[in-house]
């Protein structure tokens, strides 16, 4: 048998830029001309093998170049790297069935088609893509197809191929389809590549009459549940900040569901016949297009530059990648923020087109309905609400023109639907779409446009599902143009797990969900406040105001408060209540900064605090604020120790305002004594009234009486060594504390810190006190670096075990920590310029060494045992972490108990700990490449 090769290896409009990437011919000829040599069945194996890597790593190294340089688009690099696995494939095949494994006259049963499936068969590939087959047989395995297959698969899985195959006749495919979407849906992109053309049209043509038919709204269903339970799991919002291409919302895979319908409902080939069925307008086609190209330029760079089916966009890639993809920093806003803002985009065309698809499948649903449904149907429609009509449970329009007429209607649409509880149907929201150009200055000041936005914004009824429907149509976006600046805006930080807008969404509706008690029990004092403040819809107003200035040169904070001041009496706000709100968006910041960056015992933190916030109403304002928008940041940002640490800096402050909730410092001291004394009954009076003497009082306010007891039995049975340390999980604030008592003496905190980082854990928070009888009380709340909360008690035996080797000597730490170096590559990604800031004036008693840097394993050891080093002892520590950004504060005193106060020594503090910010790794590391000086062609329009 001459070796053939089949014309249908690719897609034909595709094969004749090809042939300088694979040329089949010529590889079939080569590896003819290897088994001509004669010689060891295996070396000819062998010499098979390194051939075809070699057309493996050649074609992918010109498809790498050509993206990079903006030579190919993204579509056209996957069709590519498709056709260069058609080109192995079929030169293998070719080449086993007229060297290998040749049959002079076979049979009918010595038949078989070689399909491409799944992804593969789509005719579109990443470099790391599977490569899913199926050996098509006539109606039973042979010999000569059971060798065939084997040898092929060998080959394949030789070249480090990742192959996805299996081996059936039509009857078992048609068979197991119909009990098994994965295989159907596996089979509906079947392409045919090679071998027995005509077995493979037998199966296309049995598989649409005997599988597809008749069942299109139960395979559209089981779609559609799949993708929903996809997004579930890779975290439900298309606007995470490390998303994933393939598998998240908005990504590739969301596109394949479409097609995979459009094909099983309506029978089309190729995606250009979604616009020629009537699915989508050529204008929503070529969205899709460009989205499609988009996506596969990013993955198939992905796996460029890990080397391997990486499908997560994390930080640690994304300067690189967008480097690559041609993207510089333009009007404030970093390359790699421009490149992923152009991502989120992208994402949320494929959401409005998901959406459009869904609507026709809808439609064509209910026109299979009897006619007495579509009648009933009918009279359904007639319900009408100020000029809108329900259509099917759902909010329409009664004209195309009904916006032209009217255009505040674009906002009384979004006002009806919250109102009375309506969906709005998809082809309102698409004429929505349309009718954007509608918005222009008239509208944005006219009054009773923004009343009905006003009420949207403070609605009591779910305002968060409304603006999310208004932004994902582009309206709010355009009615608030502000907001539209930063749609898609992503913050290039660990911190923030959301894009700019999705954030502001989800804290309006945390705001909602704690003004209405549903997270009473994880932000009561939130709760509490919201049934107390006199103006509720400028809490709504801030929220939705304080990060809409992100991504501009200036500060986001002040130029917010601008935006506030133009924008609410716009909103029919009185010149009080813009006030308000514009102080809210100036200072949101404020409140978490002092809970988490001072120590709230020091009277002084307090007094400026109150001096800042200056009314109880405003602490009221800020404090719900506050809360929720710390938990609107990402899962796990809230937990118990902030709601904590929030909780004591309002109390604190609302006594100092003259609040009637709380009492008094001096009372509270008292209270907090007495309480322990009555817990202690049992002891003897002359031990305890020692034990009351020995704390300062700012201890007695930072802990509450079931702690203040359980130091007390620590320390009564304290061991003979004079060094006692207790893990235990703290369910409230979700870490574990460690409560050490030992003998203090200076630099004890840097051991403490170092003994941390040996252990493997990192310190969220610290609280330092040293009793009047000279001993150290510290308490730590820590978590595992890879794994949280650490609460298994063999953990926590072991945490305790490493701790007293640390603090004893028996260990170094030092050596433990570099043992334990495991830098994480997603921080790498970061440029943090270290910065250390000395204050004599934000407390009466201590100076205040402030430093910021990028945060790495054993940083807080360094920077205390440098402030060991320079002669300082530490009293308090406000230890926090912020993504990648360390932000720690020391509270300390020279040897004789002063301020710092001379110049030089201050100087010194600073270039001391800026040396110890300097990651010593770092030079060990190949350091980022700077951006182009020009964007590439066509891969950088943002």
């Amino acid at each position: 048998m001459s070796p053939t090769l089949s014309a249908k290896a690719a897609p034909a409009e595709t094969r004749p830029s090809r042939l300088d990437v694979s040329d089949p011919e010529r590889l079939l000829a080569d590896l003819v001309a290897i088994a001509d040599e004669g010689g060891d069945e295996m070396k000819t194996r062998q010499a098979v093998v390194d051939r075809l890597r070699r057309e493996l790593k050649e074609g992918r190294a010109l498809c790498r170049e050509r993206l990079e340089g903006g030579i190919y688009k993204g579509r056209t690099c996957a069709v590519t790297l498709s056709y260069l696995m058609d080109s192995v494939i079929t030169s293998l095949y070719a080449f086993a069935t007229s060297h290998a494994f040749q049959v002079a006259n076979p049979s009918d049963a010595e038949k078989l088609a070689v399909v491409a499936v799944g992804g593969y068969g789509r005719g579109t590939m990443a470099p790391g893509s599977d490569v899913d087959l199926l050996f098509l047989l006539p109606y039973k395995q042979t010999p000569w197809g059971e060798s065939l297959v084997e040898y092929m698969l060998y080959i394949l899985w030789d070249l480090g191929l990742k192959v996805g195959h299996a081996t059936r006749s039509v009857d078992e495919c048609v068979r197991l389809s119909k009990s098994d979407m994965t295989i159907r849906t596996s089979i509906l992109e079947a392409r045919f590549l090679t071998g027995a053309e005509e077995l493979f049209g037998e199966l296309e043509e049995r598989f649409f009459k005997d599988v597809a038919t008749g069942t299109a709204t139960e395979f559209v269903e089981a779609k559609l549940e799949e993708q929903d339970e996809r997004h579930v799991r890779s975290g439900r919002s298309r606007y995470l900040v490390e998303p994933n291409v393939k598998d998240g919302k908005g990504g590739q895979r969301d596109i394949h569901t479409m097609f995979w319908i459009a094909k099983y409902v309506y029978h089309v080939k190729k995606p250009q016949d979604l616009a020629k069925v009537g699915l989508f307008t050529r204008r929503e086609f070529n969205t899709l297009t460009r989205a499609d190209d988009f996506l596969w330029a990013v993955r198939c760079m992905l796996h460029f530059l890990t080397g391997r089916a990486e499908e997560r966009i994390t930080f640690d890639l994304q300067p690189e990648l967008s480097r690559l993809l041609g993207y510089q920093g333009h009007r404030g806003l970093k390359g790699v923020e421009r490149f992923m803002k152009h991502y989120f985009l992208v994402a949320k065309d494929v959401g409005d087109l998901t959406r459009i698809l869904c609507t026709a499948l809808e439609e064509q649903e209910q026109k299979k309905k009897p006619g007495i449904g579509r009648f009933m149907q009918a009279l359904r429609r007639k319900k009408d609400i100020k000029g809108f009509t329900v259509d099917r449970g759902r909010l329409s329009v009664v004209s195309d023109k009904f916006f032209e007429k009217d255009p505040v209607n674009l906002i009384r649409l979004f006002h009806v639907a919250q109102e009375h509880g309506l969906y709005i149907h998809p082809d309102a929201l698409k004429l929505v779409t349309r009718s954007l150009k509608l918005i222009n200055k008239d509208l944005r000041v006219n009054e009773e446009a923004n009343r009905l936005f006003l009420d949207i914004l403070s609605s009591r009824k779910d305002p968060e599902r409304t603006l999310r429907k208004m932004n994902e149509v582009g309206l709010l976006g355009k009615f608030v143009p502000d907001f539209g600046r930063i749609v898609a805006l992503m913050q290039f930080n660990m911190y923030h797990h959301y894009t700019a807008d999705e954030h502001l969404l989800r804290a309006i509706g945390i705001l909602a969900e704690i003004e209405s008690g549903e997270l009473a029990e994880e932000h009561p004092l939130a709760t509490e406040l919201f049934q107390k403040i006199n103006n509720r819809n400028i809490l709504y107003v801030a929220m939705f105001l304080h990060d809409i200035a992100k991504g501009r040169p200036e500060d986001h904070s002040e130029a917010g408060a601008k935006i506030a001041k133009k924008l609410c009496p716009r909103l029919g706000m009185s010149p009080g209540e813009t006030e308000t709100v514009a102080w809210l968006v100036q200072y949101h910041l404020v409140m978490s900064d002092v809970a988490q960056k001072r120590d709230l015992s020091d009277p002084k933190t307090i007094r400026d605090f109150v001096e800042h916030v200056q009314s109880p109403e405003r602490l009221k304002l800020l404090e719900i604020l506050t809360e929720a928008d710390i938990r609107a940041v990402g899962p796990g940002t809230w937990n118990g120790w902030k709601s904590q640490l929030l909780r004591q800096l309002y109390y604190e402050a609302d006594s100092v305002l003259g609040g009637q909730a709380h009492i008094n410092r001096k009372v509270r001291i008292e209270d907090a004594k007495t309480a322990l004394e009555e817990a202690l009954a049992d002891w003897p009076k002359t031990r305890r009234e020692k034990y009351l003497r020995r704390h300062p009082d700012a201890y007695w306010l930072s802990f509450d009486t079931p702690t203040h007891i359980r130091h007390a039995q620590m320390i009564h049975e304290a061991s003979d060594d004079g060094l006692t340390v207790v893990a235990r999980p703290d369910p409230m604030s979700e870490a574990t504390e460690i409560t050490l008592y030992a003998q203090d003496h200076p630099g004890l905190f840097s051991r403490v810190a170092g003994a941390c980082s040996a252990a493997g854990t990192e310190i969220l928070e610290a609280k330092i006190f040293t009793t009047r009888d000279g001993m150290a009380l510290d308490t730590l709340w820590v978590h595992d670096v890879e794994m949280g909360a650490i609460s298994e008690p063999r953990r926590l035996k072991a945490l305790e075990t490493t701790f007293r080797k640390v603090l004893l000597g028996e260990i170094m730490a030092p050596d433990a920590i570099e043992n334990r170096y495991r830098r994480q590559k997603r921080v790498e990604a970061f440029s943090i310029e270290p910065q250390v800031y000395v204050d004599n004036q934000g407390s009466d008693e201590f100076t205040l060494i402030e430093v910021n840097g990028l945060d790495r394993p054993g940083l807080l050891h360094a920077l205390t045992r440098t402030i060991f080093h320079l002669g300082l002892s530490i009293g308090s520590a406000q230890i926090a972490t912020f993504g990648e950004r360390a932000v720690d504060v020391f509270y300390v005193k020279d040897l004789v108990g002063h301020k710092v106060t001379n110049g030089n020594k201050i100087k010194a503090i600073q270039r001391h700990l800026l040396e110890a910010l300097d990651d010593p790794m770092k030079k060990a590391r190949p350091q980022p490449q700077k951006e182009p000086g020009k964007e590439k062609a066509k891969q950088g329009a943002a």
